[in-house]
């Protein structure tokens, strides 16, 4: 049996409770599964360590990304850091010309890239953290940071002369398109800049402590990015969770209608029935229900931060109409506009839904900026037959009303009408009503329900819609 390195059972309990805190389901008996196949790999190859982990704790693929960021910080290349260190220029040093020759490192860089030769870029992105990205003068401020290395060193500038390289190289001439050869070429830069972001926030755990960096500086899964804090990047790939999640979710709702089509227990009925068997209840008798697909509204503020929440939640109802009798949808910014159909015709490019709302919905009135009050107002009187007792209301916004009035009348007489109202929030509850946020004002009249990731926002409509 291989013999564990010392701290091995530290690092891979610390790598479990991180992939935890950041929302994937690891049982104790999976933990125990990763221990043993740690002891039949051996601890001599960590490629072998790494994809052993991975088969036995994750259970989705889109979860490697995320794992992969994970075990990089508790189980880290070893290498002359040493060596590294005792080469870097101090904090004041190398931020000046002279210490460190970036010119040099570039061209290493280049010609590694070329040659695909990834223990070299491991080995550069190690030299380009410990040259280019210290920062801080005190002992407890000092860090590394990887935008700042790339900044500098600008990797994504290195492209024709990689293609230069690549051309020299060729016998006979290249053997496969500029266009392929470019594409390659960008993906071997992304892999190296994905290094740079490895080695940095290794330095900074080594600093600050493993498991502090796992939950601060390492970005979750898809579903758990925060609307509010997600860049263009991370929305777009949150998009591509859309069509996945609704099928999740449609086989949730199916089954809780299968189990709500049997009925309840009939009291009155079961009693009476009972008389012929002395009183036992042999034989229950259910109420039989018939099962109706609920109607579904989606209200939606379509402006500033809050609009990538709408977007996709947009993008997911649009994914699951086959659960509804009716499914209609309106965006607002300070005007009301009905745009059912443009989310039907933008199932096919998820990314330009937004600014096509923009586009062809009439949105706003003379002022850009939301106004809650104004939007329910005239979404009670222009669209009064959307909402109907068989009608579930889903009004998503972040409910700031840039301190106007926030019209709790009209939204009273929307929940008169509709059969239940919940409003989905993507700020946290600590920031409601602070500053001209309406959000408690709002929430004595509806359910009010924080939503800040997709996550959430799947378990909410789960829970929440009726069968």
């Amino acid at each position: 049996m291989t013999t564990a390195p010392a701290g091995v059972t530290h690092r891979l309990t610390g790598l479990v409770h991180a992939l935890r805190a950041h929302g994937l389901s690891i049982g104790t008996g999976e933990s125990v599964d990763a221990g043993h196949a740690l002891e039949a790999v051996g601890f001599t190859d960590r490629e072998r360590m790494r994809e052993a982990l991975a088969a036995t704790l994750l259970h989705k693929e889109g979860q490697r990304p995320l794992f992969d960021r994970v075990f990089d910080l508790y189980f880290p290349l070893t290498s002359t850091d040493a060596d590294a260190d005792a080469s870097e220029p101090s904090a004041s040093s190398a931020s000046s010309a002279g210490q460190f020759d970036t010119a040099a490192l570039r061209e290493r860089l280049a010609a590694a890239l070329a040659a695909g030769d990834g223990s070299a870029l491991t080995r550069l992105a190690g030299e380009a953290v410990g040259g280019l990205g210290r920062y801080g003068s005190a002992p407890d401020s000092d860090g590394w940071s990887s935008y700042q290395t790339l900044a500098r060193l600008r990797p994504e500038t290195l492209l024709a002369r990689v293609r230069a390289m690549l051309r020299d190289a060729a016998v006979g001439g290249p053997e496969f398109t500029d266009r392929l050869t470019d594409d390659e070429i960008r993906r071997r830069i992304e892999a190296f800049r994905e290094r740079v972001r490895t080695e940095a926030r290794r330095r900074v755990a080594e600093r600050q402590g493993r498991d502090r960096v796992a939950r601060r500086a390492v970005a979750g899964t898809p579903d758990s990015v925060d609307f509010l804090l997600a860049g263009r990047a991370q929305l777009d790939e949150l998009r591509t969770t859309v069509r996945p999640l609704a099928r999740k979710l449609a086989t949730r709702l199916a089954a809780r209608r299968r189990r709500a089509a049997r009925g309840r227990i009939d009291l009155r009925r079961t009693l009476r029935g009972s008389l012929s068997t002395g009183g036992v209840p042999m034989r229950p008798v259910l109420r039989r229900r018939r099962p109706a697909r609920p109607e579904l509204v989606l209200l939606c503020d379509v402006s500033g931060s809050v609009a990538g929440f709408a977007n996709f939640t947009m993008l997911l109802v649009q994914a699951l109409h086959d659960q509804f009798s009716r499914v209609r949808v309106f965006a607002f910014v300070n005007r009301v506009d009905e745009v059912t159909d443009l989310i039907a015709r933008g199932a096919a490019d998820p990314a330009g839904l937004g600014a096509r709302i923009l586009d062809e919905a009439v949105l706003t009135g003379w002022h850009g900026q939301s106004d809650y009050g104004t939007a329910l107002g005239e979404f009670d009187e222009r669209y009064a037959d959307a909402v109907g007792p068989r009608t579930v209301v889903f009004v998503l916004g972040d409910a700031r009303t840039n301190m106007s009035d926030p019209n709790l009348a009209a939204l009273k007489r929307i929940v008169g009408r509709a059969r239940r109202v919940h409003w989905l929030n993507p700020e946290q509850p600590a920031l409601w009503s602070t500053g001209d946020s309406a959000a408690l004002a709002y929430a004595e009249l509806v359910d009010m329900r924080p939503c800040r990731n997709a996550r959430q926002l799947s378990d909410l409509i789960g829970r929440v819609l009726p069968v």
